[in-house]
């Protein structure tokens, strides 16, 4: 049977000192996890740069099914979980709802890697 050799303790009795308070919080690293999850899927990457290229600023749902080939329904969910993680605006005008890009979101986005 192998065994590893034991060692000592310090003569202190403590391993090391603490690392210090965490740089992210428990609830902020689950805020900017959810922006990490919306961007993990093609699609919706896709939707935030047909939205940030459209000369207007916003898309209508009606004009993001086509680019992507898919159903209303699945286009609808995406932008869901895109406003979710705080990177669309959404602004429902009669029937249709129009998404745009939060202000400062992509940089934000860009920067939290950065800030760990």
């Amino acid at each position: 049977m192998n065994s590893l050799p034991v060692l000592d303790p310090a003569p202190d009795d403590t391993c090391c000192a603490p690392a210090g308070p965490p740089a992210l919080g428990a609830e902020e690293a689950k805020q900017k996890a959810l922006v990490f999850k919306a961007l993990a899927d093609p699609n919706r990457l896709r939707l935030l740069s047909i939205v940030k290229a459209d000369p207007s600023g916003e898309s209508c749902v009606c004009d993001l099914t086509e680019p992507l080939d898919l159903g209303q329904p699945t286009v609808s969910h995406h932008l869901k979980i895109l406003v979710d993680a705080g990177l669309l605006h959404r602004e429902k005008r009669g029937t249709w709802a129009y998404y745009s890009l939060v202000p400062g979101a992509l940089e934000q986005t860009a920067g939290l890697l950065a800030a760990l």
